[in-house]
């Protein structure tokens, strides 16, 4: 495969990565535009960035709901995912909250 048909095929998979809202001065969107115009560009690297971007991983390998919701914490990962989900809106939880360990 020629490498300016690999190029535009990683150009399309940074155009439709989501910004990082919590790393805005480093986004995986401008690495992997920069990747593409790189002469070495493997149809490999391509294949990768397309399966992350798919979520091929995650799809191969589910998570089983004992894994995704451990005995000890039920509710662990949930209040991790709700936590980033506050703080790209600006929601800070109160100090109190965070000292006795309550969401």
């Amino acid at each position: 495969m020629s490498v300016s048909k690999l190029s535009k095929q990683l150009k399309s998979v940074a155009q439709s990565w989501p910004p990082d809202p919590f790393r805005p001065n480093m986004q995986l969107h401008t690495f992997l535009l920069s990747l593409s115009a790189h002469p070495h560009l493997t149809p490999a690297a391509v294949r990768t960035a397309q399966a992350l971007r798919n979520n091929e991983l995650q799809k191969k390998y589910p998570l089983s709901e004992k894994m995704l919701k451990p005995t000890s914490r039920p509710l662990h990962y949930n209040q991790i995912v709700e936590g980033f989900q506050k703080s790209a809106l600006g929601i800070a939880r109160p100090w109190w909250k965070r000292f006795f360990e309550i969401w």
